[in-house]
């Protein structure tokens, strides 16, 4: 590996311009809405039965879009019913957008916010310490766990703050998806970070089977439009690849024989189809539904 790549995440600004570049060529958040209209309600069913507050925690909210959807539909389904909804978010310029979409959104008042800016472990550490474990109504993951060090022992510790019907969402990469199969051929040869782990919803299943905890899995189909990444010069393009290889401007500084394998591996059907002159990066994703 060429000395002079590093990992996307030594680089915070870098990282962030790349996030929002994959958000906007990937249906990654239509594929989450999708899952919250068509399979949420059926999953919260039972979650707030006979209690006068919902608590719902979400781990790594970001900036809030996807928790806010989770909330209507909790709304919805339990109408008048106070929730009180906790946050735990370690970066404060998420925090901030997230309060700023809150200050902006309608139909809130039965909901009390609390951010928490903290990591998932830095907030088990706390709990513990205060030894004031509080039960959850329903606790959602959404995209989080690659930033965990040790994912079976939050999962876990998760589990046994979970109420009477209480679940958890986690949303993950599929082990169907483009991602795995990258991340399988070219991880040792791509920078590593020990801020983000390579793990799909393959292993995540395989630690609950361990754990003996009992959960239900839905695939959803996603797509990222990478077309750009192979036009030249096309910044877009080198935006994706960054996310893609999770490299700090990999198109300038990547061993040449190594972009060219992954430029090329990036067009075959396993990692992509093409339609209508666009190649189309798989990145199908899974809702793990985890029962008290």
């Amino acid at each position: 590996m060429a000395s002079s790549m590093r990992s996307l995440f030594s680089d915070h600004s870098r990282y962030v311009d790349c996030f929002r570049k994959f958000l906007d060529n990937s249906t990654e958040h239509q594929c989450m809405q999708e899952f919250m209209d068509k399979k949420l309600p059926g999953i919260i069913a039972r979650i707030g039965d006979k209690k006068s507050e919902i608590k719902i925690l979400s781990i790594g909210g970001g900036a809030g879009e996807i928790d806010l959807q989770i909330l209507s539909k909790v709304q919805v389904q339990y109408p008048g019913v106070h929730i009180n909804n906790e946050v735990v978010e370690p970066s404060a310029e998420q925090i901030a957008k997230y309060k700023e979409l809150v200050a902006k959104t309608s139909n809130l008042e039965n909901i009390k916010f609390a951010w928490h800016k903290e990591t998932s472990s830095e907030y088990q550490n706390r709990m513990m310490e205060k030894k004031e474990l509080q039960e959850w109504d329903f606790i959602h993951m959404i995209q989080m766990l690659y930033y965990v060090k040790d994912i079976p022992a939050t999962l876990k510790f998760f589990h046994s703050l979970l109420a009477t019907n209480a679940k958890i969402l986690i949303i993950i990469v599929s082990g169907t998806s483009g991602w795995r199969k990258l991340w399988k051929k070219y991880g040792p040869r791509l920078p590593r970070d020990d801020l983000c782990l390579y793990v799909t919803s393959v292993d995540l299943t395989q630690m609950l089977d361990k754990l003996g905890i009992k959960y239900e899995c839905y695939d959803l189909l996603s797509t990222m439009d990478i077309s750009d990444c192979f036009i030249d010069g096309n910044e877009n393009g080198d935006l994706l690849l960054d996310f893609l290889t999770e490299t700090c401007n990999f198109n300038s500084t990547a061993p040449p024989d190594l972009k060219a394998e992954i430029m090329k591996d990036l067009q075959e059907p396993e990692f992509s189809i093409k339609k209508e002159g666009k190649v189309l990066f798989n990145n199908n994703l899974s809702f793990i539904v985890v029962e008290a």
